[in-house]
């Protein structure tokens, strides 16, 4: 079968991780949209697998967890208004990205791209517990279900503090900017969280950098993913791209650097040779 050369392929998917749409790169490459959607397919299988083995024994003390919205094919109040959107794409509606980042690496420790549901709060968390050495502070958002998941992953293992947002009540009901937030409460769950690393500022700075550099998460276009397998394939490269291979601006290394996982900066090229050597490696039957 044919193939790109990795040079070109390393530099489209580092396209896609900077903020390029797939059709853009597609312009870019000189290659069919088809070709770009496979290589993309690909790199999010190797990503995801990369992930789950590379990002082990994280020597972590404070985790902060966050969700970020995105949307698949249509909104869900679209949904809601037209069922037959359903009929042609079961996975339409929203799609919540939940990120569980070291507040000192800021490395992005575990991730999961579903429903905003208990169950997925308790499957990133779990995730969370598998991957890091010690006891954690963990801070999340003022969500509910991450207090019952909290309890069952780490009972009192944990120093566990929610931090509750309060927002003005602008009167607006069709804004492009958030409410002005007037403060802050600090709920503390479970151990002795210390009152000063209680926040969720890291993390939702990150989710800001995800939403920059991934085309479909830009609000109010028409770059929102067709497709919730794409879209899962696109945060699986972006979460090894970010964590490896992008420079941190304040950190001037990579979070993996930071977080002792490595002790050099990660190309794409790299990634895709790895990539190469499992696709074409001999299968067992």
């Amino acid at each position: 079968m044919n193939r790109l050369p990795a040079a070109k392929r390393a530099q489209m998917l580092t396209m896609l991780c900077e903020g390029n749409s797939m059709r853009s790169v597609s312009r870019m490459a000189d290659c069919s949209i088809n070709t770009v959607t496979k290589l993309l397919v690909d790199a999010g299988r190797f990503a995801a697998a990369f992930h789950q083995e590379m990002v082990r024994n994280v020597e972590s003390q404070r985790v902060q967890a966050d969700e970020i919205w995105s949307f698949c094919y249509a909104k869900v109040r679209t949904v809601r208004k037209d069922k037959t959107i359903l009929d042609r794409n079961a996975d339409a509606g929203d799609v919540w990205t939940w990120t569980a980042l070291d507040a000192d690496s800021k490395l992005v420790i575990s991730y999961l791209v579903g429903a905003r549901t208990a169950e997925n709060a308790y499957t990133l968390l779990a995730d969370l517990k598998s991957r890091i050495t010690d006891r954690i502070q963990l801070t999340t958002g003022q969500l509910t279900v991450y207090m019952r998941s909290a309890d069952r992953v780490f009972g009192i293992d944990v120093d566990y503090a929610m931090l509750h947002k309060i927002y003005a009540n602008s009167g607006d009901s069709g804004r492009y900017s958030p409410p002005e937030c007037i403060g802050c409460e600090k709920r503390v769950m479970t151990g002795d969280p210390d009152p000063d690393h209680i926040s969720t500022s890291y993390v939702e700075r990150a989710n800001l950098t995800m939403r920059m550099h991934m085309r479909r998460f830009t609000r109010l276009t028409n770059a929102f993913s067709k497709k919730f397998e794409n879209h899962a394939h696109m945060v699986a490269l972006y979460t090894v791209w970010y964590n490896w291979v992008r420079i941190h601006k304040t950190l001037r290394l990579t979070p993996a650097m930071a977080a002792k996982l490595t002790d050099r900066v990660w190309d794409m090229a790299e990634l895709v040779a790895l990539m190469d050597k499992v696709y074409d490696a001999p299968r067992s039957n």
